[in-house]
């Protein structure tokens, strides 16, 4: 009870003293809007608001799709074969230190699609952590196990979906959770890249549009629109792990 209790409480306790503070020094909205001038923000165009973060959800939700698959994939080929390994880590991390601004013009360029592309930049920033982790669970059954099933005959695929699958499950439903974050990042970024070329679209856009009309609490409205979306997911994904491990019996 108590770890539900203080977050919350402390969190109204900020609040009250933010308030509080842009009122006694008169800080006008534009520059920093207070909790009561942000919720009348959103109270003024609620369904904007929230049909432009069902559009970067959409975004998010696909790229962390594409991500998994894409992350197990090319985890399981690494372990597959020595040369997979070779021929796909270095580029694996290339792509996970390539800042996405950088190419996320040339994505959607090259793509076209607004949706697609958005998806795209947004698998860019989720893939990693899913195929690191998995690739980390693929490689941790100890050596002993893995003897142990060669002096029993086992196959490289029996062992694989037998001993080295099993405990790759929770490192994958770990990167799961940290891409699910990244995702929303991504597509966040993919949106300001996007919205300043024209694709109004998601909560970026209407964040680059309240600033440049000056509406600092709608700025507002809708950064914490985002941060409450990915607090959900990443909720949302420990509670599918936990559920998933309980149903394995591991808690």
């Amino acid at each position: 009870m108590k770890s539900a209790l203080l977050p919350t409480a402390f969190g109204l306790l900020a609040l009250v003293i933010w308030e509080g503070a842009v009122r006694l020094a008169h800080i006008p909205d534009y520059l920093l809007p207070g909790p009561i001038a942000i919720v009348g923000a959103f109270v003024a165009d609620p369904w904007g608001l929230m049909v432009s973060l069902g559009s970067t959800l959409a975004v998010t939700f696909a790229a962390l799709v594409v991500a998994a698959v894409l992350g197990v994939a090319m985890a399981l080929a690494m372990a597959a074969s020595r040369w997979a390994e070779a021929a796909i880590q270095p580029w694996a991390i290339v792509l996970q230190v390539t800042p996405l601004p950088a190419i996320a013009p040339l994505i959607i360029i090259w793509v076209g699609d607004p949706f697609t592309s958005l998806v795209v930049c947004a698998v860019v920033v989720a893939f990693f952590p899913v195929f690191a982790n998995t690739a980390t669970g693929l490689a941790s059954p100890p050596a002993e196990l893995a003897d142990l099933f060669r002096l029993y005959g086992a196959g490289r695929a029996r062992t694989l979906f037998l001993l080295r699958l099993p405990a790759a499950l929770p490192f994958f439903l770990t990167g799961l959770r940290i891409s699910g974050g990244l995702a929303l990042v991504g597509a966040v970024v993919a949106e300001f890249v996007a919205g300043s070329g024209g694709f109004a679209s998601g909560l970026a856009y209407r964040i680059m549009e309240a600033g440049y009309r000056l509406q600092v609490p709608r700025m507002f409205a809708a950064l914490v629109l985002l941060s409450l979306a990915g607090i959900v997911i990443n909720a949302g994904l420990g509670a599918f792990g936990r559920a998933v491990m309980r149903w394995r019996g591991d808690a």
